[in-house]
C-alpha cells in the first residue's frame, strides 16, 4: 500500500481535508504521486520520532531546511497543516495525529525491510576512524586482513573499496577518554620527543642543558584535551632543560603532518609513539632523549560498534580481528616504553549487550 494511504482514515475522520484524501485516494497509488511525496513522508516521520528538524536532517543525511522544504511540499500538496512547533519540540497537528501511529508503523516496516536486505551486502563493513589511525596503523594492517578474506571490502572515512553511503559507521575508532560505554579499548599512547636521525644526532654532541636551545620545536595539538600528555613548556620544566620561547613554533592538527615535517628535518615534536611503529622500528623516526623522559596518554584509541552491525559474522571477525592487531600494539609499546611500567589490560565491552 502507498504510504501516502496512511493520511486517510478508512472508518472516516471529522476532518474536511482528511475526508477530501479518502475520496481521492484512488489517486494516491500513481507511481508518480508515490514517489514523489515518500521522501516527503519520510521527512515527516523523523522530525516527528526524534522531535527536531536538525535531527531528522542528521538521519537523513541532508540539511534540516532540506527537511523542512519536504514536509512544506507535502502540506501543500493536501493542503493541511501536519506539524506543530511547541516548546518541547515537534508534534503532530490533530489533523495527522489520528495516522500518526499507521505512519510511524509503515515506516517502521520499511526500515525492517531495508534491514533484512543490509544482512545480504554484509561483506562490506565501513568504518569512521580518527584521520592519523586510519592511515598510519589501520590500513597497512587491513592488507592482511584483505589477503585473508578477499571478499570482505572496506570503506574507511568513506574512502576505500566499498562504495560510501548514507548511513552510520559500522565501526568508529576514537582517541579519547578510557573506559566508554559500548566500546573496546584498543591500546594507550606514549608520549615523549621524536625527531629524525640527523637531527638527533646533531643534538647529541651539544651540552644535555642547552640541547633543545635554537632547535625548531613543533607542537602537536592532536593531544590537548588529554591531560596525561605533557606540552613543550610542561616537558621541557619536568627535565630541566632550558629553551628561549618554548611555544614558539608551527603548530600541527595532525600526527601525520607534524611527523612529515620532522621527517624533513623540520624540527622537533611531542608525540606519540603508537602509531609509530614501523618508522621507529626501521630507524627512520628516532628518541633524541631516553623513554624515561615520556609520559602515558589518558586517553586511549578505542573501538565502539553498532550492535546491529554485529549481527554480521563478518564484522564479528573484523572485531576479533582488531583486538588481535591492538594486542600486538599494546605488546610492542610496553617493550619500548620501557623502563616505564606498561599500561593496564585495556577493557573490552560488547556493544551488543555481552
Amino acid at each position: 500500500m502507498c504510504l501516502l494511504a496512511v493520511l486517510h482514515s478508512p472508518r472516516g475522520v471529522a476532518t474536511g481535508k482528511l475526508n477530501f484524501i479518502d475520496a481521492c485516494k484512488d489517486n494516491l497509488y500513481h507511481a508518480p504521486m508515490a514517489l514523489t511525496h515518500l521522501r516527503s513522508l519520510q521527512a515527516l516521520e523523523l522530525a516527528l520520532r526524534t522531535g527536531a528538524l536538525k535531527d531528522a536532517a542528521a538521519r537523513l543525511g541532508i540539511t534540516p531546511a532540506a527537511v523542512g522544504q519536504r514536509i512544506k511540499a507535502l502540506e501543500e500538496y493536501l493542503g493541511l497543516e501536519l506539524l506543530v512547533r511547541g516548546r518541547a519540540g515537534l508534534r503532530a497537528s490533530p489533523g495527522l495525529d489520528a495516522v500518526m501511529s499507521r505512519l510511524s508503523a509503515a515506516f517502521r516496516e520499511l526500515e525492517q525491510v531495508a534491514a533484512e536486505l543490509d544482512m545480504q551486502r554484509g561483506h562490506e563493513i565501513h568504518i569512521a576512524a580518527a584521520p592519523d589511525l586510519a592511515e598510519l596503523w589501520l590500513q597497512p594492517r587491513l592488507v592482511r586482513f584483505s589477503s585473508a578474506f578477499p571478499n570482505i571490502r572496506f570503506s574507511i572515512n568513506g574512502a576505500g573499496d566499498a562504495p560510501m553511503r548514507i548511513r552510520p559507521a559500522d565501526c568508529e575508532i576514537t582517541f579519547g577518554a578510557p573506559a566508554q560505554a559500548g566500546a573496546d579499548e584498543l591500546f594507550g599512547d606514549f608520549v615523549l620527543p621524536v625527531g629524525s636521525p640527523e637531527n638527533t644526532a646533531r643534538i647529541g654532541r651539544l651540552n644535555r642543558r642547552d640541547r633543545l636551545e635554537g632547535f625548531p620545536l613543533l607542537h602537536l595539538d592532536f593531544y590537548k584535551d588529554d591531560p596525561g600528555a605533557p606540552d613543550w613548556t610542561q616537558w621541557l620544566k619536568s627535565r630541566k632543560l632550558r629553551r628561549t620561547g618554548p611555544n614558539r613554533g608551527i603548530r600541527y592538527r595532525r600526527i601525520t603532518t607534524a611527523i612529515d615535517a620532522v621527517l624533513a628535518n623540520a624540527g622537533f615534536t611531542l608525540c606519540g609513539i603508537a602509531l609509530l611503529q614501523p618508522m621507529l622500528d626501521d630507524h627512520r623516526l628516532s628518541l633524541p632523549f631516553p623513554v624515561s623522559t615520556g609520559a602515558w596518554a589518558t586517553h586511549v584509541f578505542q573501538a565502539r560498534f553498532r550492535a546491529d552491525s554485529l549481527v554480521r559474522p563478518q564484522v564479528r571477525r573484523f572485531r576479533e580481528w582488531l583486538a588481535t592487531e591492538a594486542e600486538g600494539t599494546r605488546q610492542w609499546l610496553a617493550r619500548a616504553a620501557s623502563p616505564q611500567l606498561p599500561r593496564r589490560a585495556p577493557r573490552r565491552r560488547n556493544a551488543a549487550g555481552g
